[in-house]
């Protein structure tokens, strides 16, 4: 098969890539670099089942040429990150519905299959845990930057069913919970890595909030293999899953695990969101997804643990920062 990876030199699209070309696929990988980085693929040149485009997806042109010459489109471009959406919040918008809208446009007029990824922000600020993919959303005020990311990404998924009910384009929806690994940036706010860099450099732990929020964290390999499968699942087709780990943990007890797994004497400092963000900024309090649909589609669920991920994670950090652990 060959496979179109939007946002292909980022973190889980590098890490999908691999996946797919282990399974025999041809992998085209487009990306314009705003975020993604090439070193995230660069040991991937040079085969002859791989290549990389440097291209926006918004570039309609360079669409049609790369989405005729593919089978499926697993779409993973996007602007993502607290940081981001509460700094860049235009980027952000802009970002995620034109150039979804850019995807979907040129998949229809191939009807090549798309896999788009969605995320568990557009739950919002619900309290009804575990999120099933049919729950009620609950999200804040327009006024609010903290929402527009999770109200673009719904606007995407409304637009990809849309596709499909009115011109039977073959799309899913899989919504991704807190996706960590190896070769994930701390750039925009991602908590983990950011907690491993600080506690490997010596540095003060900074806990957002009471740390008291809880979330699930799922490993890249392990989410790369569901988007893998739902790629290639008859039956899912036209529908909206959720992908993550049920494992949950308060932030604080996070921090506290990396300080353990590290060996850093490093304190934990806690941070007002005001402080961190912006004025007025909401969280959820607590984000565990419901993955019973994903098992009964895929037989899937989650590998890896949260001590396994934040092994790797540091192990990576550690090789790439040159900071040694001390045990």
């Amino acid at each position: 098969m060959r496979a179109l990876v939007t946002g292909g030199c980022g973190f889980i699209g590098s890490h999908l890539a691999e996946a797919l070309l282990a399974r025999g696929d041809r992998v085209t990988v487009v990306d314009d670099l705003s975020t993604g980085r090439l070193e995230n693929v660069a040991h991937l040149v040079g085969r002859p089942d791989f290549r990389v485009a440097i291209e926006t997806i918004t570039d309609e042109a360079a669409m049609d040429r790369l989405v005729s010459a593919c089978d499926i489109i697993y779409h993973l471009a996007a602007a993502v990150g607290v940081e981001l959406i509460v700094s860049d919040p235009v980027r952000v918008i802009e970002t995620n519905i034109v150039g979804s809208g850019a995807v979907l446009r040129v998949a229809a007029r191939y009807r090549k299959r798309v896999v788009l990824a969605s995320t568990s922000e557009v739950y919002g600020k619900s309290e009804a845990v575990p999120f099933g993919e049919d729950a009620d959303r609950v999200l804040g005020p327009t006024t609010r930057s903290r929402w527009c990311y999770a109200c673009s990404k719904a606007m995407d998924e409304f637009l990809a069913l849309a596709y499909h009910k009115s011109e039977g384009l073959p799309v899913v929806v899989a919504r991704l919970f807190n996706t960590v690994g190896p070769r994930q940036t701390g750039r925009y706010g991602m908590v983990v890595p950011r907690l491993v860099r600080q506690a490997l450099a010596g540095q003060p732990l900074t806990v957002y909030g009471d740390g008291q929020q809880t979330r699930c964290f799922c490993h890249v390999a392990d989410v790369v293999r569901a988007l893998a499968g739902l790629g290639r699942a008859p039956d899912a087709v036209g529908e909206v899953f959720n992908v993550g780990s049920t494992e949950e943990v308060t932030i604080e007890a996070l921090a506290r695990r990396v300080l353990a797994l590290t060996g850093s004497g490093s304190e934990i400092i806690y941070v007002p969101y005001d402080e961190a963000y912006e004025a007025g900024f909401e969280d959820m309090r607590r984000r565990v997804p419901d993955i019973t649909k994903v098992g009964r589609c895929l037989g899937w669920r989650p590998r890896a643990t949260l001590d396994d991920i934040l092994r790797d994670v540091i192990a990576h950090e550690a090789r790439a920062s040159g900071h040694g652990q001390e045990r």
